[in-house]
């Protein structure tokens, strides 16, 4: 790597600048050329050629460039030296001056015999020299070339200079501009690490990170301030010279250093506040990620406390055998509404609510679990009512039985026996009780609704019995469905002959009827063969992640390198998993009789089925994890405990299989009309469903991408193509090698912008490769045009861009691809045109167009020029390169500004 070329500084030639064999005392010619003096020096001959380039080259740097443009004038003091030393001067200034010099003017040797031979010298090497050189007697020659206001008191002058001052703050603003740039850059990689950082997945490492930023934010803002103090004193120590006298001004140079101090102060004052708001963005994102893992550690204990609860709730029995029984039963479900679980979990909701509204930065994450929490706890509350209206029913039962009990048996034991001896006592007793009897009609007309019940149950179970031995013996036979085909009789002595019509006769359409019966008979037993192996398999597959869930509550053998990853290594798995034991599995076991409702089941839980999208999206984070750990102790002894067959990864890759394997598409091949509609929409929402996650599994690996992918609408289509780039404005080689040389380029088309990526695949410790997308540059849809064909080959297309300035010709791998493609775009297109077309025609009612307009189409052309047409108004016009619109069939669509006063698209 090259490394940068620094500047030479004051404090890298101190030592040569103290000699003080040349000086920029400030002093300008009468055209503003600075003036660099080489002052008497009695050791000239004997400075080294490298010290004498180097203090040469550092003064000729100061000045500013538009004052170094018009050219330095040297004054070279020899009034007490020989020829042979101007001589030697004028040599190394000739040969190494590194400026534009002016004028060269030489005070010659004041003693009559060397001023002699410098003028016989002059005249022999003047051209030698190749310099305007002026040779001066004295001080009154040099003030006819330069005031006395701009030399010092050594040329008799009235110009202040002080050699080791001007050190000093040479040194002094070097410093200060190395500190300032040694500042911006420290903050700028300060910056860098924080966007490129990854947010923490635990409450501990987010607070570590967020005081670690913290502290390292304030040391910057420590070492921002000592720069503004360095600066502002320095600016202060050069603005007090101009204070020292009414008189005194400033020299060129000295308003040089005040100005570029006073630009580096502003500099830094720049740089601090987009620092700062940077920070401001940075650290609401950390706290913001603190309150994240907070709500989430808090989701998590809430839920397996309302999990504990509802536990307890489901395995509470309504039925009772006693009265203490039941009024127990009663308690024991007052006790688990009465505990603070619910409250909890109501005022987490209302806590994510907060977040939500407070424009937290994982909204897509909260609102779901806020939407669990709630419907957990509408589920506990409808169940907890439900079981309380059994129990105070049965308690109502067991009260009124109990009490005629109690009254009965007082009865009994209140009649004397001795009483009964006589017809008269016997007489009374028998009529006690037979009123006694009469009051227990109510109890047996309970007892009576009772029997019914349980005798319609057992009706119901024997149903289902003669359902499963019937389904068993059918299943045991594996035949193979046989296509039916009405019989054709050996003799038939009187066939319709050929030439006539054909008639259907009595026993043909009973044949026909039959066949028709056996054809939807066959549809029927084969789609509910279909649909009880979908139980089935839904049933095992619920199984499989009700042990993965076991797996999870193992959480006493977890190790500490997976403690506060589980959400890492699971996924939402639990989300996964409530939805299809508690609601989907339920739903298709009521459609075993009529399986051509099942596509309503699907369709009503097209909401639900999304949890696979962000599953897989966490997949690749979850084998990087189970790469790292997989051969942990732990996990062999999980399986060894569970009794698993197969290792956890295994388990785990079961939401992404059962995703693709749900067979919509076979019950719709033997469906009958009944829901074929719904089985169609089922299968296309599934087939969406899939095509949403494989797209998402590509989207997650984009990298680079500075906004917001989810503002972008809907992810429609991506794929790799072949890309060449060719600028209407541009080097002619540049545009050339766009041309012919395509790019590999994996495009990702959103309903607002079209993102153009670079495919990497990278291979971690040996496993299989894993794509991931550069973000290059993106185009809006709202002023994108597209051009379907392209000359010479079928399988490209072209997309523009600021009116064809920037055309992407794009190569699909297949024509198909490119159809799709082209289709897809299109309809974006169109969509937004037809959105100008209401927009127009809301604000412009008295502006018709024509049903053949076609807004922002290629209408008509006028001298290769197409013309694009909106009602009455002509928009403006754009050429189109041969390359682009070689074919007549070539259609383009394009946005484009209205010249007239109608409304722009």
């Amino acid at each position: 790597m090259q490394q940068e070329i620094r500047p030479l500084l004051a404090v890298d030639i101190i030592e040569q600048l103290h000699r003080q064999f040349a000086l920029l005392s400030g002093g300008r010619g009468n055209d503003g050329a600075p003036i660099i003096t080489f002052p008497e020096y009695s050791g000239f001959s004997e400075v080294p050629e490298e010290d004498f380039l180097n203090v040469v080259t550092y003064l000729t740097s100061i000045p500013s460039l538009d004052a170094a443009s018009i050219g330095f004038i040297i004054i070279i003091d020899r009034r007490k030296d020989k020829w042979s030393s101007v001589k030697a001067s004028l040599s190394r200034i000739a040969g190494a001056f590194p400026g534009n010099l002016q004028l060269v003017l030489v005070l010659r040797p004041s003693r009559f015999f060397q001023r002699a031979i410098a003028d016989i010298g002059i005249k022999l090497h003047k051209d030698d020299f190749k310099m305007k050189i002026v040779m001066l007697n004295s001080l009154s020659d040099l003030h006819g070339y330069v005031d006395k206001g701009q030399l010092t008191r050594e040329l008799g002058g009235s110009l202040e200079y002080c050699h080791s001052q001007w050190i000093h703050h040479r040194t002094a603003i070097e410093n200060f501009a190395m500190t300032v740039k040694t500042t911006a850059q420290m903050l700028q990689k300060f910056g860098t690490d924080l966007a490129e950082m990854e947010l923490p997945n635990d409450i501990q490492c987010t607070k570590d990170l967020l005081t670690a930023h913290t502290n390292k934010h304030n040391n910057l803002k420590d070492e921002l301030k000592l720069a503004l103090k360095q600066g502002t004193t320095l600016l202060g120590c050069i603005k007090e010279q101009a204070a020292k006298s009414e008189n005194h001004k400033l020299n060129p140079d000295e308003m040089e250093n005040q100005t570029t101090v006073e630009r580096l102060l502003a500099q830094l004052d720049e740089t601090e506040n987009a620092f700062e708001q940077f920070w401001c963005k940075h650290h609401l994102k950390l706290e913001q990620c603190l309150q994240l893992r907070h709500f989430e550690q808090d989701f998590r204990e809430v839920k397996v406390s309302l999990d504990s609860l509802w536990e307890s709730l489901t395995s509470l029995s309504v039925i009772g055998d006693c009265l203490a029984r039941v009024e127990q039963l009663l308690k024991d479900l007052k006790t688990l509404e009465e505990k603070p679980t619910l409250e909890k979990a109501q005022l987490h909701a209302l806590h994510g609510d907060q977040l939500i509204q407070s424009n937290h930065y994982a909204v897509d994450s909260i609102r779901p679990k806020c939407v669990e929490l709630r419907r957990v706890c509408d589920d506990f509350s409808n169940e907890a009512k439900k079981k309380t209206d059994v129990l105070s029913k049965s308690l109502q039962i067991h009260t009124g039985i109990e009490k005629w009990c109690e009254s009965g048996i007082y009865l009994l034991a209140s009649q004397a026996v001795d009483k009964c001896q006589t017809q008269e006592g016997a007489e009374s007793a028998l009529t006690d009780i037979e009123h006694f009897l009469e009051s227990a009609e109510k109890t047996l007309c309970l007892q009576i609704s009772v029997l019914k019940a349980l005798k319609r149950l057992e009706d119901v179970q024997e149903m289902f019995e003669k359902r499963h031995v019937s389904l068993k013996r059918l299943s045991a036979k594996q035949t193979r469905p046989v296509q039916p085909v009405a019989p054709r009789p050996e003799s038939s002595p009187k066939r319709p002959s050929l030439k006539n019509p054909t008639r259907t006769t009595g026993s043909q359409q009973r044949q026909f009827d039959k066949r028709s019966h056996s054809f939807l008979f066959f549809c029927l037993f084969f789609c509910r063969h279909i649909m009880t192996e979908l139980i089935e398999t839904e049933r095992l597959y619920v199984e499989e992640l009700q042990s993965i869930m076991e797996v999870q509550n193992l959480s006493h053998l977890t190790p500490p390198s997976l403690e506060n990853k589980r959400d890492v290594l699971f996924g939402n798995l639990p989300e996964i998993y409530d939805f299809h034991n508690k609601t989907f599995l339920r739903e298709l076991e009521d459609c075993i009789e009529k399986p051509e409702l099942v596509g309503t089941c699907f369709l009503k839980r097209k909401e639900e089925l999304q949890v696979y999208e962000k599953y897989c999206q966490n997949k690749p984070r979850s084998e990087v994890l189970w790469r790292q750990c997989g051969d942990s102790v732990f996990f062999q002894e999980c399986q060894k405990k569970l009794d698993h067959k197969l290792s956890l990864d295994a388990y785990l890759l079961k939401p992404v299989q059962r995703i693709h394997q749900i067979p919509t598409h076979e019950m719709l091949k033997c469906s009958k009309s009944e829901g074929t509609a719904e089985l169609e929409e089922a299968l296309a929402t599934m087939l969406d469903i899939i095509k949403s996650v494989n797209d998402s599994m590509h989207q997650i690996a984009i990298t680079g991408f500075e906004g917001n992918l989810s503002e972008l609408g809907k992810l429609l289509m991506q794929g790799s193509f072949n890309v060449w780039t060719d600028h209407k404005k541009g080097h002619s080689k540049v545009k050339d090698l766009a041309r012919f040389k395509p790019m590999q380029r994996h495009l990702f088309l959103y309903d607002k912008m079209l993102l153009f990526c670079k495919k990497r695949e990278e291979t971690t410790d040996g496993h299989e490769k894993t794509p991931s997308y550069s973000f290059k540059h993106s185009l809006k849809m709202s002023a994108v045009g597209i051009t379907e064909n392209v000359k010479g080959d079928n399988k490209k297309f072209e997309v523009w861009y600021n009116s064809r300035e920037v055309v992407y010709i794009i190569q699909a791998p297949s024509m198909d691809v490119k159809n799709m493609w082209v289709s897809e775009i299109r309809k974006v297109l169109t969509g937004q045109l037809e959105a100008c077309r209401g927009t127009h025609t809301h604000t412009h009612a008295h502006t018709h167009l024509s049903p053949n307009t076609k807004i922002g189409c290629v209408q008509h052309t006028e001298g290769g020029f197409p013309v694009y047409s909106y009602g009455h108004a002509v928009l403006e016009r754009e050429q189109f390169p041969d390359s682009a619109l070689g074919a007549k069939e070539s259609q383009a669509y394009v946005l484009s500004t209205v010249k007239d006063d109608s409304k722009m698209c």
